[in-house]
């Protein structure tokens, strides 16, 4: 994936997977200070989650301020677990965030992937547009919680 204008995109915005390009201390504030999911979350650890991760920022064309993210963990085999998806407050509204999520989804696709994941409190319709939808048989899955 490029770092140049997508005509998928909302006018104004494009989408890149350049690790070096993530403002790691913006994704640090949003996630650690105004998410359910990271808040508190050390910005040492989310460092390392960018590391170990394919990562997809979003950004203005005229300012290349990065205005969106998100993070996927995969082995581009079998699996993909989709995570810290996160629209800045000032741009939300504009279809970033469904954009984004396409984006990372048509991104993965030629990997075959069996599975991408993700798990969210508040939205299910955004998700569920995009094709994802609730596990078939919750109860096979298990998890083991460690903090």
């Amino acid at each position: 994936m490029t770092n140049s204008p997508d005509p998928e995109f909302p006018p104004g915005y494009h989408i890149g997977t350049d690790a070096d390009r993530i403002d790691a201390a913006r994704v640090h504030t949003w996630l650690s200070t105004d998410s359910y999911w990271a808040e508190g979350r050390s910005r040492e650890k989310q460092d390392s989650a960018i590391a170990g991760s394919l990562n997809f920022g979003v950004y203005e064309t005229m300012s290349g301020e990065q205005v969106a993210y998100a993070r996927v963990v995969t082995d581009r085999a079998t699996f993909a677990w989709l995570c810290d998806v996160y629209v800045d407050r000032s741009v939300r509204g504009k279809g970033l965030g469904t954009a984004l999520v396409t984006a990372v989804r048509d991104h993965l696709a030629p990997y075959g992937l069996r599975r991408i994941m993700l798990a969210t409190h508040d939205a299910h319709g955004i998700y569920e547009k995009l094709g994802f939808a609730p596990l078939d048989n919750p109860e096979h899955w298990m998890a083991l919680e460690t903090q």
